[in-house]
């Protein structure tokens, strides 16, 4: 999951920088650049003030999930055993 994580950090910092470059040639834009910038930079700022707490939610989500289907997992282990040593003892009192 922290593949993921680092995707998006990596996303989210290329937005920001590009977010900053484009603001350094603002002064050489038009009125409707302007306001196109204004509009994403606004989306952006939401999208900052979202990501951490999700970003967050999803590790401790993903670590929640790894521990139940390891727990699931083991349980399916056992059975499985257990199914095996059932189907060896009547094989054996079939003989």
């Amino acid at each position: 999951m922290s593949d993921k994580k680092s995707t998006l950090d990596k996303m989210v910092s290329e937005i920001k920088q590009q977010r900053d470059e484009l603001r350094l040639k603002m002064h050489l834009a038009g009125m409707e650049a302007k306001d196109e910038y204004e509009r994403l930079s606004g989306k952006y700022d939401e999208l900052s003030e979202q990501y951490e707490p999700v970003s967050q939610a999803v590790e401790d989500t993903a670590e929640n999930l790894l521990s139940a289907l390891s727990l699931a997992a083991g349980e399916l282990k056992v059975g499985f055993q257990r199914v095996r040593k059932a189907l060896s003892e009547s094989d054996k009192s079939d003989e």
